[in-house]
């Protein structure tokens, strides 16, 4: 997303695209890896040496409020940080505690195959599958035979 699109995006919630905030977002652009706020705050501060932890969290929670990341949840594990914003769900690794987008097979309305309340209205899904990623399932069929 252009700078100005996030300019944009977060004047709309009453706030400013703050230096802090801009190296926050890039540090999750272009990359995959669902970070959490310590890896994000390592990242950071190799550009902005005086950022502290507290700052990133608070940039994390902005960014998040905006719309322009998403917070992702797993059990009582750190919260990590997607940059992907078209609709997928998530794959944990219960081994190696990777995090992988799982893209949406064929379109389906949103609360396709579930059950919810007649009348209700859905905003948000969050999906996810637990189980080994492909290196460790080969390590745990390895371990098997």
């Amino acid at each position: 997303m252009a700078d100005k699109n996030c300019n944009e995006t977060i004047s709309q919630h009453g706030f400013r695209f703050t230096q802090q905030r801009r190296e926050v977002f890039d540090a999750l652009q272009g990359k995959n890896d669902h970070p959490t706020a310590v890896d994000v705050f390592i990242r950071v501060q190799k550009k902005l040496p005086g950022i502290s932890l507290a700052t990133v969290y608070n940039c994390l929670e902005t960014l998040t409020e905006c719309g322009l990341i998403r917070a992702v949840h797993h059990d009582r594990q750190p919260s990590r940080y997607c940059a992907n914003l078209a609709p997928h769900a998530h794959f944990f690794c219960e081994d190696c505690g990777a995090v992988s987008d799982v893209p949406p097979g064929e379109a389906q309305a949103e609360a396709a195959g579930w059950q919810v309340p007649v009348g209700t209205i859905v905003t948000q899904r969050e999906i996810s599958f637990r189980g080994y990623c492909p290196d460790c399932a080969a390590a745990h069929q390895t371990l098997l035979s």
